[in-house]
């Protein structure tokens, strides 16, 4: 009986360290709180996976910049220091430069515009160029679009932004199109940001309003102007060789669970939009939400002109056109 007992408790160890062992650990990061639309996508992806894969893959989370900027996080991905990130597409054209169209200020009509972009065809084949240079691209998510705060005066038409100097996203398109607004582009990681508002290293910035609201830039900058002039997607990177090790079923988890986490983001990102105006009013930003869209896209017209010979005009139409 005592013999019984003994194998069946060595089976039970070996099977509790074979369970053990089997599991594999993986970090994904964003650079934001983890009470926002990024917070819940990497959430709800790391659930997924767990799930998908019966306990056996483990993604820890990271907020807040804790592992670095998001063009840390990203290039940790490509080196394979790091298995994964979800970033905006800010620092990605540096790793991937024909993702630096999504850039392009006015691009998009609408959410719903650029969504369908996205899961359609010209998105999805936008997520093949990354396999070149060492990534898996698992699913596009969602920034939104952004707009234009600062700690001077209120933006109502584009000629209020001359002289600005406005932190910019490390991003080629987009440093080139603030330049044509007159802004003085100060490029920085986003870890930074707050602490260069507060202390007038910089009189502005531009986010998302799900971005603005939980940096709590309500806190150093007292005007909000919904300029909607460009949209930023967010992506779900993985190392490659990572990726390429998994098996089939567990390749098609991680997809499904960043699809996943790519539906969260995206509702919480509408739920932003809708109560933001309201929320940030409540803080005491002063928001210019109506203004005449027409003259800043006119204002970028040069910009534009330089756009449409850098990417083909053929190629914006096409994205423009999209239904």
């Amino acid at each position: 009986m005592q013999l019984t007992r003994l194998v069946v408790g060595l089976g039970l160890a070996l099977g509790f360290m074979a369970s053990a062992a089997a599991q594999t650990t993986m970090r994904i990061s964003i650079s934001v709180a983890q009470n926002s639309h990024q917070g819940v996508a990497i959430d709800t992806f790391a659930k997924e996976v767990e799930k998908r894969t019966g306990g056996r893959y483990k993604v820890q989370t990271f907020y807040n910049g804790s592992l670095g900027g998001e063009r840390e996080s990203i290039e940790a991905v490509q080196l394979g220091t790091q298995e994964l990130a979800f970033s905006s597409t800010g620092p990605v054209p540096n790793f991937v430069p024909e993702t630096k169209i999504l850039d392009v200020p006015f691009l998009f009509r609408d959410k719903a515009h650029a969504r369908a972009v996205l899961d359609g065809p010209i998105g999805q084949d936008l997520l093949t160029r990354f396999d070149a240079k060492g990534f898996k691209a698992l699913a596009w998510a969602e920034n939104g679009f952004r707009h234009m705060t600062n700690s001077k005066r209120d933006v109502k038409e584009p000629g209020d932004l001359k002289g600005l100097k406005m932190r910019t996203m490390e991003n080629p398109v987009h440093i080139a199109a603030y330049k044509g607004f007159g802004i003085i582009t100060t490029p920085m990681a986003f870890p930074e940001v707050f602490t260069a508002l507060q202390q007038g290293t910089v009189d502005g910035q531009e986010n998302p309003l799900p971005v603005i609201i939980s940096a709590k830039f309500d806190q150093v900058q007292k005007h909000l102007t919904l300029t909607g002039h460009v949209y930023s997607p967010c992506i779900f990177v993985m190392n490659k060789a990572a990726f390429d090790k998994l098996s089939a079923a567990d390749k098609q988890a991680f997809l499904d669970a960043a699809k996943e986490g790519t539906k969260a983001n995206r509702a919480r990102v509408d739920e932003d939009d809708a109560k933001g105006v309201a929320d940030l009013r409540a803080k005491g930003m002063t928001v210019i939400d109506t203004i005449d869209k027409a003259k800043f896209v006119a204002t970028l017209a040069p910009v534009n002109a330089e756009f449409e010979k850098q990417f083909g005009k053929a190629a914006l139409d096409k994205i423009r056109d999209y239904k």
